[in-house]
């Protein structure tokens, strides 16, 4: 059995869930930027719904909507926000992105993906789980130009992805005006290489804001800036 993640205001069952909560998800869920005080968020490929409800938890926006492709994934986010204190802003849909962008005209405030990775690397006998890993699922090319078909004309959109595909990214994010505004560079410990990067991407170009952040000074001896980022979340912080 898996057990439930318990954080300081919410809990997230993830027994249905292929990907379990992870460093990735918590990291976008605090980092990303809600200083503009967006009124609707987007979170594709929401998984347990963790990023949303850590949304919920940063800011009042008023719609909180999350899509999921996963059957098993969908049910587990429809019930992590019914039993959250948040439950009256958030909603699940049960679609690809695909399916969303066609059918939805809303624009939303901010966009936020713990998409996909490792669509190089070779595929596990769970199909479940490499449907949550893998790019065939949802491609970086198709993530972008979906997300700036939904992204209103002042918001932003948040993502976390392999740091070697960053440069990819922003290529393919380019070709459909989105610039990127902040980026993070995130490495496990002080001698690892980095790992991970998160760029926030708007239609406006601004001065970009880069910074960097190590998790650990060794093991489970978090860095200050990391208790500090998520802090407000992780019990034991």
């Amino acid at each position: 059995m898996v057990k439930p993640f318990k954080f300081k205001k919410f809990t997230v069952n993830q027994d249905l869930c292929a990907m379990k909560i992870g460093t990735d998800s918590v990291l976008l869920g605090a980092w990303t930027s809600v200083k503009n005080n967006p009124f609707s968020i987007l979170d594709i490929g929401s998984g347990t719904g963790i990023i949303a409800l850590m949304l919920a938890q940063r800011s009042n926006a008023e719609l909180i909507d999350a899509i999921e492709i996963d059957a098993n994934a969908y049910e587990q986010c429809v019930g992590n926000f019914e039993q959250s204190p948040w439950s009256d802003r958030l909603f699940c849909y049960h679609a690809s992105l695909k399916e969303f962008n066609e059918e939805i005209e809303d624009k939303y405030d901010l966009i936020i993906s713990n998409p996909p990775f490792y669509s190089e690397d070779y595929k596990t006998k769970n199909e479940q789980r490499d449907l949550a890993r893998f790019t065939d699922a949802m491609s970086f090319e198709h993530l972008i130009e979906c997300v700036s078909n939904l992204l209103s004309e002042n918001g932003t959109f948040s993502v976390i992805i392999p740091f070697k595909e960053e440069f990819n990214l922003i290529d393919l994010a380019s070709k459909v005006n989105l610039i990127p505004n902040r980026i993070l560079h995130v490495k496990g410990n002080p001698n690892s290489e980095i790992k991970r990067s998160l760029i926030e991407f708007s239609f406006h170009k601004i001065n970009i804001e880069k910074s960097k952040l190590t998790i650990e000074t060794e093991r489970h001896q978090y860095t200050h800036d990391y208790v500090n980022l998520t802090k407000d979340f992780y019990l034991k912080m």
